[in-house]
Parts: C-alpha cells; sequence; structure tokens
C-alpha cells in the first residue's frame, strides 16, 4: 500500500520556520561585502564570521537531542527560532567585527537548534513520507534563501540599508510565534512512551556505521554550498565589472536554482531512489561549477552558477532523509549530528577558502569546491553500496 502523505497545521509551521532559518543564514553571505567595507575586514577576518556560525551549529548538533530528552522538542524549537532573531539583530547592531562575529555565531547555534527540532519532528509525523516531508521543506527553505540577497542588496539600493533585511527577519519570528503557538508539536516517543516524561533516562544506543558515510557526503555537501553562497558575491564583484550591490543581488541565480531544484527534487523523491537521485545531483554540480568558476563572461558565469545550484539543491536534504531513515528510532540523535557535520563544513570549508583568497587569490582558491565535489562523489558512491 503506498503511503498517502498529508500536510497538516504543523507541516505548515515546520516548512515556515525552516525559510525562516534560510533567509537568515543566506543573508549573511551577501552581507559580508557590506561588513567588510565598513569595518575594514580582510577575507579572513570576514571568513571568521561563517566560522563562528558553523561553531555554533557543531555546539548544536552535539547538544541538541539532549536538550530535546530535557526539556521537550516543543521548547527547543520556539527558543531556536527566537535565538535566531536575537543573533540576527546582534550582528546589523554592532560596531566592531567582535560584536558581529559573536552574533554569527549565535544565529548559527540557535538556528541549529530550530533545523534540528524541525527535521526530527516532520521524520517522526510523516514516516515513510519523511523524504518527502523534508525535500519540500526545503523547497520553502529555498524560497526564504532566494529572498535574501535580493532583500539585502535591494535595501541597501533604496537606501534603507542592508541591515533592513536582518531587521525583517527577526520580525518574522514574531509574526510566527503569534499565529502558531499553539500548535502541537510531535514530542519524541519510544517503545516505554514519552521520552520528555523520563528526563532522566541515559540511552547508549549508537548510530550504524552507513549514517555515517551518509554523515560525510553531508560534510562535503554543505562545504560546496557555503563555499559558494558564501563567497559568491565577493568572487562575482571580484572577477567581473558588477557592482558590490549587484554582486549581491547576482546571488538570487544561485538561490532561484535552488528553488527550481528543490521543487523538482520533491517531486522526483516519490519515483526514484534517493541515492540514485544524490548521483544525479552531483553530476549537475559537476557540470555547472566550473562554468560559474572559469566562464571568462557573466552570462556564462550566471549559467553555471545556475545549473549548480540545481544540483546543490538536493545533496543536503536527500541524504538527510536519508541518513535519518537509517537511524529513525534515534532521529534527535542523527538529525543533531547532521547539523554537526553541516556545522563543521560551515567552520572548515569557507576559512580555508578565505584565507587561501588572500594568499593566491579569490580566483585560484576557488578551486577547493573541485576537491570538495569529487570527495562528495566517491563517498556517495561507498553510501548508496553500503545503504543497499
Amino acid at each position: 500500500m503506498t503511503a498517502t502523505f498529508v500536510r497538516d497545521r504543523f507541516t505548515w509551521l515546520a516548512y515556515g520556520m525552516l525559510a525562516y532559518f534560510a533567509y537568515l543564514q543566506a543573508s549573511l553571505g551577501p552581507a559580508i561585502p557590506f561588513l567588510r567595507q565598513e569595518l575594514n575586514l580582510s577575507y579572513t577576518v570576514a571568513g571568521f564570521h561563517a566560522s563562528a556560525m558553523a561553531l555554533g551549529m557543531i555546539a548544536a548538533g552535539l547538544s541538541a537531542d539532549l536538550a530535546a530528552r530535557r526539556w521537550g522538542r516543543t521548547r527547543v524549537f520556539w527558543f531556536g527560532g527566537a535565538g535566531m532573531a536575537l543573533g540576527a539583530l546582534s550582528l546589523v547592531f554592532a560596531g566592531s567585527a567582535i560584536f558581529t562575529v559573536l552574533g554569527a555565531g549565535i544565529l548559527g547555534a540557535l538556528g541549529a537548534l530550530l533545523v534540528i527540532m524541525i527535521q526530527s519532528t516532520l521524520s517522526a509525523r510523516h514516516g515513510p513520507m519523511r523524504a518527502t516531508a523534508i525535500t519540500e521543506s526545503n523547497v520553502v527553505a529555498a524560497v526564504g534563501a532566494l529572498a535574501a540577497p535580493s532583500l539585502v542588496g535591494g535595501f541597501q539600493v533604496v537606501g534603507l540599508g542592508w541591515r533592513m533585511a536582518f531587521i525583517l527577519g527577526a520580525l518574522l519570528w514574531l509574526v510566527a510565534f503569534w499565529q502558531f503557538r499553539h500548535t502541537a508539536i510531535p514530542e519524541r516517543t519510544d517503545r516505554a512512551g514519552p521520552i520528555s516524561a523520563r528526563r532522566d533516562r541515559p540511552t547508549s544506543e549508537r548510530l550504524p556505521a552507513t549514517f555515517w558515510v551518509f554523515w560525510s557526503v553531508i560534510f562535503a555537501a554543505v562545504a560546496m554550498e557555503w563555499c559558494i553562497g558564501f563567497w559568491g558575491a565577493e568572487f562575482m564583484e571580484s572577477t567581473t565589472n558588477l557592482s558590490r550591490a549587484a554582486a549581491s543581488s547576482a546571488m538570487s541565480v544561485f538561490f532561484g536554482a535552488i528553488v527550481v531544484g528543490r521543487f523538482a527534487g520533491s517531486q522526483l523523491t516519490r519515483r526514484y531512489e534517493s541515492t540514485t537521485l544524490l548521483l544525479v545531483a552531483l553530476l549537475l554540480v559537476g557540470v555547472g561549477f566550473p562554468f560559474f568558476w572559469l566562464a571568462p563572461s557573466i552570462p556564462l558565469m550566471l549559467g553555471g552558477l545556475f545549473v549548480a545550484g540545481l544540483g546543490l539543491a538536493n545533496l543536503f536534504p536527500l541524504t538527510a532523509s536519508v541518513a535519518i531513515g537509517i537511524a529513525s528510532e534515534l532521529a534527535d540523535t542523527a538529525s543533531a549530528r547532521l547539523a554537526m557535520g553541516a556545522g563543521l563544513a560551515i567552520l572548515i570549508a569557507p576559512q580555508i577558502l578565505g584565507t587561501l583568497a588572500d594568499q593566491v587569490g579569490i580566483q585560484t582558491a576557488y578551486g577547493v569546491v573541485m576537491v570538495l565535489w569529487a570527495g562528495a562523489m566517491v563517498t556517495t558512491l561507498i553510501a548508496r553500496r553500503m545503504s543497499r
């Protein structure tokens, strides 16, 4: 019997909150050129913002399952959303690099708590249809991410300033909380009943080896996405005649491709095996990224960026749905460790790229993405064989 997929009120809340997360997270990269100008930052110091966000995500990935066990998913869910708003406001109203980096760290830590709860609760609510739910949620998230560069650059152009994009994000959380604060959020359960009612119960379950192979795919996928998303505006400004505001707005091509790719992916997951779709997605990245990186004209560059975005769109949601499905009885722990992997990727990859850019130029440094792509392809083939 084919399972029926039903979107209830909680499902739409989860989708919207993931869009809120993606919007604020995606706003950081397009804002970096403005922060660099205002605070006179090097590439390396600017990269500390991504590193701080990543450290926050790692901390959340190590502790979110314990927090959900101790306080319940509902409290962690709303606390994570509120923390993101606080981090966004801290980032834009700070007057020095120390405090903007701190704001990015808060954004990453509390935002990761929110995402972990979204993934585990959607998995709990939709069971066998979790791949559809997680992929669809990432379609909506991609729409939020698509809006980020347009609003960062657009608010700057019309005179309201790039900071208004982050202020808008904080206001969105207030609206969501007011409208959905009474919506029931699935709490964690096991064979003995709700875990939230037995907060002191220890756990010794371990995630299977296959999960960790897919974890490494998550690491490479997020690293590629962030190398492009975080440094893309800076790369285009440095290698073309685009202005700072135009380069930031041009990243909408990347996030637009992610919207299209995730919409297509949400439909294809109903018909094809997730690991097969992963290989197709990686092939698209391998075709598109070299054009973005090396094309001699802006149209070809943007075309390559779009194709690469189509491929990158589904790497995280597809891999996450497979990995959580492998360890469905440990959904909170699995989701938390995936967030930790994403945080490590964000910590390491953009910082390496930024430091290399200070030494050899940003165009040469972008070769890091192709190294990551090769690693992701090999690891996905291994993971696909193990999952079978």
